[in-house]
């Protein structure tokens, strides 16, 4: 008896344009802006990345890791996963911080060291990390100089 096996062909595309698909990273107030606009109202910590050509403009965005109230998991591949398959030249990471507070956790240096040593690998540039609490507060690694 001969059986047939489906074979399915899974490729990973882009799911929709970007709303803002001219929208240029300037400086951490910019990105703050965008990453406020974009997790206004959720209750969870949400971990996302936005990709960049070579002169910083916004390309695409992925939200790598929904968590809990206080944590949300991330991983190194599945950030790069995407960027890599948006040809993206650099990164800017951002998440935020339900309860408000902005300082970063041990947690949030960890991965960012990671995430900036994994990009050095892959060629793909970590310019940020921001951290965003209540409306129009954010912490910037890049601007407290601890993006490494």
């Amino acid at each position: 008896m001969d059986y047939a096996i489906p074979v399915y062909r899974v490729s990973l595309v882009r799911e929709a344009a970007l709303l803002c698909d001219t929208y240029k990273f300037r400086n951490s107030a910019t990105v703050s802006t965008l990453l406020h606009t974009y997790l206004a109202g959720t209750d969870r910590e949400h971990f996302v990345v936005f990709f960049v050509d070579q002169k910083n403009r916004v390309i695409g965005v992925h939200t790598v890791s929904i968590g809990s109230l206080t944590a949300s998991v991330v991983h190194p591949r599945e950030v790069f996963k995407a960027a890599i398959l948006a040809n993206a030249a650099a990164i800017v990471c951002g998440h935020n911080h339900p309860s408000g507070d902005v300082q970063p956790s041990r947690e949030d240096r960890a991965i960012t060291k990671r995430l900036v040593d994994a990009g050095k690998l892959l060629g793909i540039d970590v310019l940020d990390h921001i951290i965003i609490g209540s409306e129009g507060v954010y912490f910037s690694f890049a601007d407290e100089n601890i993006l490494s």
